[in-house]
């Protein structure tokens, strides 16, 4: 094997906005994009736990509202059944009524074939599945094993191979679950190795609970990228704010190459399965984040924070994005 090693200009990259950091010697340089992709999940995750139902119009309106911010992703609903998720019973009505605007994902979660027959007939292009980390968590949340949810979201995707349709995938609790407590990277590793070879096109890494600490997501990276060549463009990290760490989480994320992060605007979500389980980190203090590391999202925070504030009025609930009541604050001073 003949190895080639290519020396890059350092001014050169700073024109193409790519960052370098040399961690192992002066011939390895790590290259990692100035733009960052943020996946809008309020709708969907920030939603269903929700205990007011909101009418399909507002879930509508929101959206579209979503939809006019420069974001490329929205995750919009979950086809599954109204008897266990409520706040989705409309999820056909929906989906079919918003309007689509060009060069945005509208994702849909799916947990079975059922559900997959469902969002096909309504026209859905890009479906998530899901699984957990956790053997009890997974019990305890969508009613079966590991073992078992691999054999369900094995047969969607077989299913969706030979249709364009676009699959993502979604692990909960990577680095701590209210049962088991500490997670294991091993475990993590293993699932998301196997649904990248299933087909799914990117692993969201969910902190189902919020218990994880910049070392632990450091700790979780690493093992990761073993096993991907350090290619982690493929990743994606779902951070909740349980113990306040969802954005120095992030941070870490950023510092290990990650550039996909999930968020909910102002902060909507929770985890019925853990107590005290706060939101979604909130998409505005996301993208402050970003945006004051001078990295790029496409995103207008303004039209961002206005939204935040529309969907906490409809649903009477406090906003809980602290960028967000800031810069309503200064603009109502």
């Amino acid at each position: 094997m003949i190895r080639l090693t290519l020396r890059v200009p350092v001014d050169y990259l700073k024109k193409l906005k790519i960052h370098y950091k040399d961690n192992i010697g002066v011939n390895s340089i790590r290259q990692y994009t100035d733009f960052v992709k943020v996946v809008e999940v309020g709708p969907r995750d920030g939603l269903q736990n929700e205990p007011k139902i909101l009418p399909t119009n507002t879930k509508i309106q929101l959206i579209n509202k979503l939809s006019e911010t420069g974001l490329q992703s929205i995750e919009t609903t979950s086809f599954v059944s109204s008897k266990w998720i409520p706040q989705m019973a409309d999820n056909t009505i929906l989906f079919t009524q918003i309007k689509k605007k060009a060069g945005v994902s509208y994702p849909v979660l799916v947990p079975n074939l059922k559900g997959l027959d469902n969002a096909l007939k309504a026209g859905v292009k890009e479906i998530a599945i899901f699984g957990a980390a956790s053997e009890t968590f997974s019990k305890k949340n969508i009613n079966c094993s590991i073992n078992e949810s691999i054999q369900n979201f094995t047969a969607v995707i077989k299913q969706v191979n030979e249709q364009n349709i676009k699959v993502r995938g979604y692990i909960s609790c990577v680095v701590g679950c209210p049962y088991e407590g500490e997670i294991k990277p091993k475990v993590v590793v293993d699932l998301a190795s196997l649904m990248l070879n299933l087909g799914c096109y990117e692993i969201s890494l969910g902190d189902t609970i919020g218990v994880g600490s910049p070392k632990k997501i450091k700790k979780l990276l690493k093992e990761l990228q073993q096993v991907s060549s350090c290619d982690m463009s493929k990743f994606a990290l779902h951070c909740h704010d349980t113990y306040g760490q969802a954005l120095a989480n992030i941070y870490a994320g950023l510092e290990h190459g990650i550039r996909i992060f999930d968020s909910s605007v102002a902060g909507l979500g929770g985890c019925p399965y853990a107590a005290g389980a706060s939101g979604n980190v909130a998409t505005e203090d996301l993208l402050y984040l970003l945006h004051g590391q001078g990295l790029e999202t496409g995103v207008n925070f303004n039209k961002i924070v206005e939204i935040g504030n529309y969907i906490s009025k409809e649903l009477n609930r406090k906003n809980q994005s602290k960028a967000g009541l800031a810069i309503l604050a200064q603009k109502n001073h």
